[in-house]
């Protein structure tokens, strides 16, 4: 196994473990958020820290399953033209899109969110609401996670179009 299907198959690894393990998140975030509207409507009670969580979910879903949704390839994209083009066309528009698009976007969310995050964290921000999460500093972390995750498998994605463009010679 050469250098670069070892790199591959560790990124496509991370994104696959990330995104199986969060998608379990989802379940419970069914199931909380089922808790929530059966407290509120048929016991007329409820707790804040509940209904932040399901919040707390939802974002944690979605950021840190990007990279295994990009990984399927089940990002949204226009494949009108790109499903009809050569393996070749294919790989060298990943490339570029991954060198032009993603990585300088995954960098910028990287670069703009560290301050974010270390406002919050040193001044350890929770809820603003009496009885909601404490630690929201943590959830703010996530923030550059999910981008250096979708950078990973950014770059994973660009190694195998690499892979097929050598293929196809």
């Amino acid at each position: 196994m050469s250098i670069l299907e070892r790199a591959t198959s560790t990124l496509d690894a991370l994104s696959e473990w990330t995104g199986r393990t969060i998608a379990w998140l989802t379940l419970s975030l069914a199931l909380t958020g089922f808790l929530v509207v059966l407290l509120r409507y048929g016991l007329n009670t409820g707790w804040l820290w509940m209904q932040e969580s399901l919040t707390w979910m939802h974002a944690l879903v979605f950021m840190l399953g990007a990279a295994y949704t990009l990984k399927h390839d089940e990002h949204v994209r226009v494949d009108v033209i790109y499903r009809g083009l050569s393996v070749r066309a294919r790989a060298a528009i990943d490339i570029a899109g991954t060198f032009l698009f993603l990585l300088p976007l995954c960098g910028y969310i990287v670069y703009e969110s560290l301050p974010y995050l270390y406002s919050s964290w040193s001044v350890g921000e929770r809820s603003r609401e009496a009885g909601g999460l404490p630690a929201l500093y943590l959830l703010k972390a996530v923030i550059p996670l999910m981008a250096a995750l979708l950078a990973l498998q950014g770059l994973s994605q660009a190694l195998h179009a690499i892979q097929a463009l050598r293929r196809a010679d």
